[in-house]
């Protein structure tokens, strides 16, 4: 759905109230954190989508991934999954059979038992995941925090979107598909395991997913009461990403997260109509933005650079000003 569409509703529905709810639906944050005890929250999610890619096995990889991805970007840990499967009547099972264990290949990985699930016919198949996490209560990361001063990371390049729908066209290019996948079936667990080996302060996080580079800074900015500027220019791009654009290979959900956060957003510099386009572009398992402190910026990026974990600074928090989001 689109964001504008989700907001609409979801505005209309009475809050519930929990002191041991830590984090619900009221900042957009990317999982719920409930708490069990003083040492104990769980963190929950679920996603799913249709096909992006026509090997089944790798999807159900990507659909694992893009599920695990929002209890990561809470700085959790996952412990069970329930699958999502929506396939047709007198589809060819030995499909199905390889989406699933793409997905089951992918939560071994994470560490992540798959327990169940649940399952309905459908014309259009669709697979992902519930996901159930732990971590602490006062260490889990949430949106709503970054403070004015913060350096911006972001891991993965960007991109999957008008890639998928070039793939969808039959127009992709090798290489293209190949970055996209290698991309898309990474866990962002290992950057999560920086973070917390290496003791780094984290004041915000968030996955950069369906709502685009701009959607997910937006919900950042607006919990945190703050403004955000975003270096174009720094952002890594997918191989094939730039030439998509300009071959009009743009997803519906590129367009409504452009109609529905471009308001929030003040160029303040000459932009390639291209790289602005990119930067709505709904990424599927794409990687974690960080609202860290300015002076850990260096260590944090040559920890994952070590680790083999891409990241680059992308921008920086500013004080609540007349637009939300500022692009350089």
């Amino acid at each position: 759905m689109s964001p504008a569409a989700l907001d609409k509703v979801l505005g209309k529905l009475a809050r519930q109230y929990d002191e041991n709810l830590l984090v619900g639906f009221d900042t957009a944050d990317d999982a719920a954190v409930y708490r069990l005890n003083d040492d104990l929250a769980l963190v929950q999610t679920v996603d799913f989508f249709t096909p992006i890619v026509d090997d089944p096995y790798i999807f159900g990889q990507i659909a694992a991934v893009n599920s695990l991805s929002d209890v990561y970007a809470m700085g959790g840990e996952p412990m069970t999954a329930l699958a999502v499967v929506c396939f047709p009547d007198g589809g060819d099972l030995e499909v199905l059979g390889q989406m699933l264990a793409g997905g089951l290949s992918k939560m071994q990985e994470a560490g992540c038992i798959v327990a169940g699930g649940h399952s309905v016919r459908d014309p259009e198949m669709k697979l992902g995941y519930s996901v159930t996490g732990r971590v602490h209560p006062r260490k889990f990361w949430a949106n709503a925090k970054a403070r004015v001063g913060d350096a911006l990371i972001l891991t993965k390049p960007i991109g999957t979107g008008v890639i998928s729908t070039a793939i969808k066209r039959g127009e992709a290019k090798k290489e293209w598909i190949d970055g996209a996948v290698a991309s898309m079936t990474k866990l962002n667990r290992r950057a999560v395991e920086v973070v917390r080996q290496g003791s780094f302060e984290v004041h915000a996080a968030t996955d950069i997913t369906g709502f685009g580079v701009i959607g997910h800074a937006r919900e950042m900015a607006l919990g945190s009461k703050t403004s955000i500027r975003i270096e174009s220019k720094l952002i890594e791009l997918l191989r094939g990403a730039l030439e998509c654009v300009q071959s009009g290979f743009i997803p519906g959900g590129l367009k409504t997260n452009r109609e529905f956060a471009e308001s929030c957003v003040s160029y303040k510099k000459d932009i390639p109509d291209d790289l602005k386009t990119l930067l709505y572009d709904p990424q599927t398992a794409g990687g974690v933005l960080f609202s860290i402190p300015s002076e850990i910026v260096k260590g944090l990026i040559a920890a994952m650079e070590v680790a083999g974990v891409p990241a680059v600074r992308i921008g920086e928090v500013l004080p609540k000003g007349d637009t939300l989001i500022e692009i350089w």
